[in-house]
Protein backbone atom coordinates (compact mmCIF):
# COMPACT_ATOMS: atom_id res chain seq x y z
CA UNK A 1 0.00 0.00 0.00
CA UNK A 2 1.22 3.52 -0.80
CA UNK A 3 0.56 6.58 1.36
CA UNK A 4 0.68 10.09 -0.11
CA UNK A 5 2.05 12.55 2.47
CA UNK A 6 1.71 16.27 1.76
CA UNK A 7 4.21 18.34 3.73
CA UNK A 8 6.18 15.28 4.77
CA UNK A 9 9.58 16.96 5.13
CA UNK A 10 8.34 19.13 8.01
CA UNK A 11 8.41 18.81 11.79
CA UNK A 12 5.65 16.20 12.13
CA UNK A 13 5.97 14.62 8.70
CA UNK A 14 9.54 13.47 9.29
CA UNK A 15 8.22 11.45 12.25
CA UNK A 16 5.11 10.15 10.49
CA UNK A 17 6.94 8.71 7.48
CA UNK A 18 9.27 6.34 9.41
CA UNK A 19 6.26 5.03 11.35
CA UNK A 20 4.46 4.26 8.10
CA UNK A 21 7.52 2.46 6.72
CA UNK A 22 7.79 0.44 9.95
CA UNK A 23 4.24 -0.73 9.31
CA UNK A 24 5.20 -2.02 5.88
CA UNK A 25 3.79 0.86 3.82
CA UNK A 26 5.42 2.75 0.96
CA UNK A 27 5.35 6.55 0.95
CA UNK A 28 5.32 9.26 -1.68
CA UNK A 29 6.06 12.58 0.01
CA UNK A 30 5.17 15.82 -1.76
CA UNK A 31 6.72 18.99 -0.38
CA UNK A 32 7.59 22.42 -1.72
CA UNK A 33 11.00 21.96 -0.04
CA UNK A 34 11.83 18.34 -0.92
CA UNK A 35 15.49 18.50 0.12
CA UNK A 36 14.94 19.58 3.75
CA UNK A 37 14.69 15.97 4.95
CA UNK A 38 16.68 12.85 4.16
CA UNK A 39 14.83 9.54 3.90
CA UNK A 40 17.73 7.74 2.21
CA UNK A 41 17.83 5.02 4.86
CA UNK A 42 14.47 3.75 3.61
CA UNK A 43 15.63 3.22 0.03
CA UNK A 44 12.85 2.92 -2.51
CA UNK A 45 10.18 2.74 0.21
CA UNK A 46 10.09 6.56 0.25
CA UNK A 47 9.93 8.77 -2.81
CA UNK A 48 10.11 12.55 -2.33
CA UNK A 49 8.72 14.81 -5.05
CA UNK A 50 8.41 18.56 -5.32
CA UNK A 51 4.95 20.04 -5.29
CA UNK A 52 3.10 23.11 -4.04
CA UNK A 53 -0.11 22.38 -2.15
CA UNK A 54 -1.53 25.74 -3.27
CA UNK A 55 -1.34 24.60 -6.90
CA UNK A 56 -4.14 22.16 -7.75
CA UNK A 57 -2.32 20.68 -10.74
CA UNK A 58 0.67 19.81 -8.54
CA UNK A 59 -1.53 18.12 -5.98
CA UNK A 60 -3.69 16.01 -8.28
CA UNK A 61 -0.87 15.08 -10.65
CA UNK A 62 1.49 13.95 -7.90
CA UNK A 63 -1.28 12.23 -5.95
CA UNK A 64 -2.40 10.38 -9.07
CA UNK A 65 1.15 9.36 -10.01
CA UNK A 66 1.74 8.00 -6.51
CA UNK A 67 -0.98 5.39 -6.84
CA UNK A 68 -1.80 5.98 -3.17
CA UNK A 69 -5.07 4.97 -1.56
CA UNK A 70 -4.54 7.01 1.62
CA UNK A 71 -3.54 10.67 1.96
CA UNK A 72 -2.41 12.81 4.88
CA UNK A 73 -2.05 16.59 4.62
CA UNK A 74 0.49 18.12 7.01
CA UNK A 75 1.10 21.27 4.96
CA UNK A 76 -0.06 24.49 6.64
CA UNK A 77 1.22 27.68 8.21
CA UNK A 78 1.41 27.91 11.99
CA UNK A 79 0.86 31.32 13.56
CA UNK A 80 -0.73 34.46 12.19
CA UNK A 81 2.13 36.46 10.72
CA UNK A 82 1.44 35.80 7.03
CA UNK A 83 -0.50 38.30 4.90
CA UNK A 84 -4.13 37.14 4.54
CA UNK A 85 -3.87 36.31 0.83
CA UNK A 86 -0.84 34.05 1.28
CA UNK A 87 -2.16 32.37 4.42
CA UNK A 88 -5.54 31.70 2.80
CA UNK A 89 -3.90 30.12 -0.26
CA UNK A 90 -1.90 27.76 1.93
CA UNK A 91 -4.34 26.89 4.69
CA UNK A 92 -7.69 27.07 2.90
CA UNK A 93 -7.07 26.65 -0.84
CA UNK A 94 -4.30 24.13 -0.17
CA UNK A 95 -6.64 22.03 1.96
CA UNK A 96 -9.36 22.21 -0.67
CA UNK A 97 -6.87 21.10 -3.34
CA UNK A 98 -6.09 18.07 -1.19
CA UNK A 99 -9.75 17.18 -0.62
CA UNK A 100 -10.78 17.74 -4.24
CA UNK A 101 -7.91 15.66 -5.62
CA UNK A 102 -8.75 12.92 -3.12
CA UNK A 103 -12.37 13.02 -4.28
CA UNK A 104 -11.55 12.71 -7.96
CA UNK A 105 -9.01 9.94 -7.38
CA UNK A 106 -11.35 8.08 -5.03
CA UNK A 107 -8.85 8.03 -2.15
CA UNK A 108 -9.91 5.56 0.52
CA UNK A 109 -9.10 7.74 3.55
CA UNK A 110 -7.84 11.32 3.85
CA UNK A 111 -6.45 12.68 7.12
CA UNK A 112 -5.55 16.30 7.87
CA UNK A 113 -4.16 18.34 10.73
CA UNK A 114 -6.55 20.64 12.53
CA UNK A 115 -5.51 22.19 15.87
CA UNK A 116 -6.52 22.86 19.45
CA UNK A 117 -6.39 26.50 18.31
CA UNK A 118 -10.00 26.17 17.11
CA UNK A 119 -11.06 26.12 20.78
CA UNK A 120 -9.64 29.51 21.68
CA UNK A 121 -8.90 30.37 25.30
CA UNK A 122 -9.67 28.03 28.16
CA UNK A 123 -11.71 30.73 29.95
CA UNK A 124 -14.55 30.14 27.48
CA UNK A 125 -15.03 26.66 28.95
CA UNK A 126 -14.23 27.15 32.63
CA UNK A 127 -12.36 24.39 34.43
CA UNK A 128 -13.63 21.51 32.33
CA UNK A 129 -11.99 19.61 29.49
CA UNK A 130 -13.01 20.69 26.00
CA UNK A 131 -14.57 18.05 23.75
CA UNK A 132 -14.76 17.80 19.98
CA UNK A 133 -18.41 18.86 20.12
CA UNK A 134 -17.78 22.22 21.80
CA UNK A 135 -18.24 25.38 19.77
CA UNK A 136 -15.16 26.88 18.12
CA UNK A 137 -13.90 29.91 20.05
CA UNK A 138 -10.60 30.56 18.27
CA UNK A 139 -10.44 34.11 16.92
CA UNK A 140 -7.14 34.60 15.10
CA UNK A 141 -5.90 33.71 11.62
CA UNK A 142 -4.61 30.17 12.20
CA UNK A 143 -7.52 29.23 14.47
CA UNK A 144 -10.11 30.49 12.00
CA UNK A 145 -8.45 28.66 9.13
CA UNK A 146 -8.40 25.39 11.03
CA UNK A 147 -12.05 25.82 12.00
CA UNK A 148 -12.87 26.33 8.32
CA UNK A 149 -10.82 23.24 7.40
CA UNK A 150 -13.07 21.21 9.68
CA UNK A 151 -16.13 22.64 7.92
CA UNK A 152 -14.56 21.93 4.51
CA UNK A 153 -14.07 18.29 5.49
CA UNK A 154 -17.68 17.96 6.68
CA UNK A 155 -18.93 19.48 3.42
CA UNK A 156 -16.95 17.00 1.31
CA UNK A 157 -18.10 14.08 3.46
CA UNK A 158 -21.75 15.16 3.30
CA UNK A 159 -21.81 15.81 -0.44
CA UNK A 160 -19.45 13.14 -1.74
CA UNK A 161 -19.48 10.36 0.84
CA UNK A 162 -15.73 10.59 1.41
CA UNK A 163 -13.83 9.38 4.47
CA UNK A 164 -11.97 12.43 5.80
CA UNK A 165 -10.68 12.65 9.36
CA UNK A 166 -9.11 15.54 11.25
CA UNK A 167 -6.80 15.41 14.24
CA UNK A 168 -6.45 18.40 16.57
CA UNK A 169 -2.89 18.35 17.94
CA UNK A 170 -2.34 20.14 21.21
CA UNK A 171 0.94 22.08 21.81
CA UNK A 172 3.34 19.84 19.90
CA UNK A 173 6.86 19.75 21.33
CA UNK A 174 10.21 18.50 20.11
CA UNK A 175 13.84 19.64 20.00
CA UNK A 176 13.51 21.05 16.48
CA UNK A 177 10.22 22.92 16.75
CA UNK A 178 10.68 26.56 15.78
CA UNK A 179 7.27 27.71 14.53
CA UNK A 180 3.90 28.37 16.13
CA UNK A 181 3.63 28.13 19.91
CA UNK A 182 7.18 27.56 21.12
CA UNK A 183 7.44 28.81 24.69
CA UNK A 184 6.77 25.30 26.02
CA UNK A 185 9.66 24.13 23.80
CA UNK A 186 12.08 26.98 24.47
CA UNK A 187 11.81 26.49 28.22
CA UNK A 188 13.47 23.11 27.60
CA UNK A 189 15.77 23.65 24.63
CA UNK A 190 17.31 26.98 25.58
CA UNK A 191 18.52 25.84 29.04
CA UNK A 192 19.73 22.58 27.44
CA UNK A 193 22.04 24.79 25.32
CA UNK A 194 23.17 26.67 28.41
CA UNK A 195 21.18 29.77 27.49
CA UNK A 196 19.14 31.94 29.83
CA UNK A 197 15.47 32.54 29.07
CA UNK A 198 12.61 34.51 30.59
CA UNK A 199 8.82 34.32 30.29
CA UNK A 200 6.02 36.67 31.36
CA UNK A 201 3.98 34.38 33.66
CA UNK A 202 4.79 31.25 35.64
CA UNK A 203 1.13 30.23 35.78
CA UNK A 204 0.55 30.39 32.01
CA UNK A 205 -0.87 27.02 31.02
CA UNK A 206 0.01 24.76 28.08
CA UNK A 207 -0.97 21.29 26.90
CA UNK A 208 2.18 19.84 25.35
CA UNK A 209 2.30 16.60 23.41
CA UNK A 210 5.60 15.23 22.14
CA UNK A 211 6.00 15.11 18.37
CA UNK A 212 6.60 11.34 18.49
CA UNK A 213 3.24 10.89 20.20
CA UNK A 214 1.29 13.02 17.74
CA UNK A 215 2.97 11.23 14.83
CA UNK A 216 1.74 7.92 16.25
CA UNK A 217 -1.76 9.38 16.58
CA UNK A 218 -1.80 10.48 12.95
CA UNK A 219 -0.62 7.08 11.74
CA UNK A 220 -3.16 5.12 13.78
CA UNK A 221 -6.00 7.31 12.56
CA UNK A 222 -4.78 7.23 8.96
CA UNK A 223 -4.50 3.46 8.83
CA UNK A 224 -8.08 2.99 10.05
CA UNK A 225 -10.45 2.33 7.15
CA UNK A 226 -13.32 4.33 8.58
CA UNK A 227 -12.92 6.02 11.97
CA UNK A 228 -16.05 6.41 14.06
CA UNK A 229 -15.73 10.21 14.11
CA UNK A 230 -14.65 12.98 11.75
CA UNK A 231 -12.51 14.85 14.31
CA UNK A 232 -10.32 13.81 17.25
CA UNK A 233 -8.65 15.81 20.04
CA UNK A 234 -5.10 14.64 20.68
CA UNK A 235 -5.05 15.86 24.26
CA UNK A 236 -1.71 16.08 26.04
CA UNK A 237 -0.30 17.00 29.44
CA UNK A 238 -1.85 20.10 31.02
CA UNK A 239 0.97 21.93 32.81
CA UNK A 240 1.97 25.45 33.82
CA UNK A 241 5.13 27.04 32.49
CA UNK A 242 6.39 27.25 36.06
CA UNK A 243 5.91 23.52 36.64
CA UNK A 244 7.51 22.77 33.30
CA UNK A 245 10.50 24.88 34.31
CA UNK A 246 10.72 22.91 37.57
CA UNK A 247 10.96 19.65 35.59
CA UNK A 248 13.76 21.14 33.50
CA UNK A 249 15.64 22.28 36.62
CA UNK A 250 15.35 18.74 37.96
CA UNK A 251 17.58 17.63 35.10
CA UNK A 252 19.53 20.88 34.70
CA UNK A 253 19.95 22.41 38.19
CA UNK A 254 21.81 25.42 36.78
CA UNK A 255 19.09 26.23 34.24
CA UNK A 256 18.57 30.00 34.02
CA UNK A 257 14.78 30.24 33.68
CA UNK A 258 12.99 33.27 35.07
CA UNK A 259 9.45 34.64 35.07
CA UNK A 260 8.40 38.27 35.25
CA UNK A 261 5.35 37.42 37.37
CA UNK A 262 4.11 34.38 39.28
CA UNK A 263 0.47 34.90 38.35
CA UNK A 264 -1.57 36.61 35.68
CA UNK A 265 -1.17 34.25 32.75
CA UNK A 266 -3.64 31.48 33.49
CA UNK A 267 -6.74 33.50 32.63
CA UNK A 268 -5.35 34.37 29.19
CA UNK A 269 -4.07 30.89 28.38
CA UNK A 270 -5.26 28.96 25.38
CA UNK A 271 -7.17 25.73 25.71
CA UNK A 272 -5.22 23.36 27.96
CA UNK A 273 -7.88 21.07 29.44
CA UNK A 274 -8.72 18.70 26.61
CA UNK A 275 -10.91 15.60 26.54
CA UNK A 276 -9.33 12.97 24.27
CA UNK A 277 -11.55 10.10 25.38
CA UNK A 278 -12.71 9.61 21.80
CA UNK A 279 -9.16 9.05 20.56
CA UNK A 280 -8.02 6.90 23.47
CA UNK A 281 -11.04 4.60 23.49
CA UNK A 282 -11.03 4.00 19.73
CA UNK A 283 -7.29 3.85 18.99
CA UNK A 284 -5.77 2.86 22.32
CA UNK A 285 -3.17 5.62 22.36
CA UNK A 286 -1.06 6.07 25.47
CA UNK A 287 1.39 8.90 26.08
CA UNK A 288 4.60 8.56 28.04
CA UNK A 289 4.97 10.82 31.08
CA UNK A 290 5.91 14.32 30.08
CA UNK A 291 8.87 14.23 32.45
CA UNK A 292 10.33 11.48 30.24
CA UNK A 293 9.66 13.56 27.15
CA UNK A 294 11.37 16.61 28.66
CA UNK A 295 14.48 14.52 29.29
CA UNK A 296 14.27 13.16 25.73
CA UNK A 297 14.22 16.71 24.33
CA UNK A 298 17.09 17.83 26.58
CA UNK A 299 19.24 14.91 25.49
CA UNK A 300 18.43 15.47 21.81
CA UNK A 301 19.65 19.05 22.14
CA UNK A 302 22.75 17.95 24.04
CA UNK A 303 23.53 15.33 21.40
CA UNK A 304 23.40 18.00 18.70
CA UNK A 305 26.08 19.98 20.55
CA UNK A 306 28.26 16.97 21.34
CA UNK A 307 27.38 16.76 25.02
CA UNK A 308 26.78 13.49 26.86
CA UNK A 309 23.21 12.51 27.76
CA UNK A 310 21.72 13.08 31.20
CA UNK A 311 20.52 9.95 32.95
CA UNK A 312 16.85 9.76 33.89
Amino acid sequence: MTIFVIGGTGFIGTRVIPLLIARGESVVCMDINPHTANFGEFGDKVKVVRGDVTQYDDVINQMDASGADRVINLSYNLGQELPPHIATKLNIVGMDNCFEAARILKIKHTVYASSLAVNGQQRHFGDRPVTEDDLHRGDYQYAMHKAFNEWQAKDYVAKHGMVITGVRPANVAGPDKVRGSVDHVNVITRPARGEAISFPFADAMRCPIHVDDIAEVFVRVLMSDKPAHQIYNSGGHAISMGDLAAIVRGFLPDAKITFDKATGGKESSGNYLIDNTRLVSEFGVQYRSYRERVLQIINAVRADSGQPPIAG
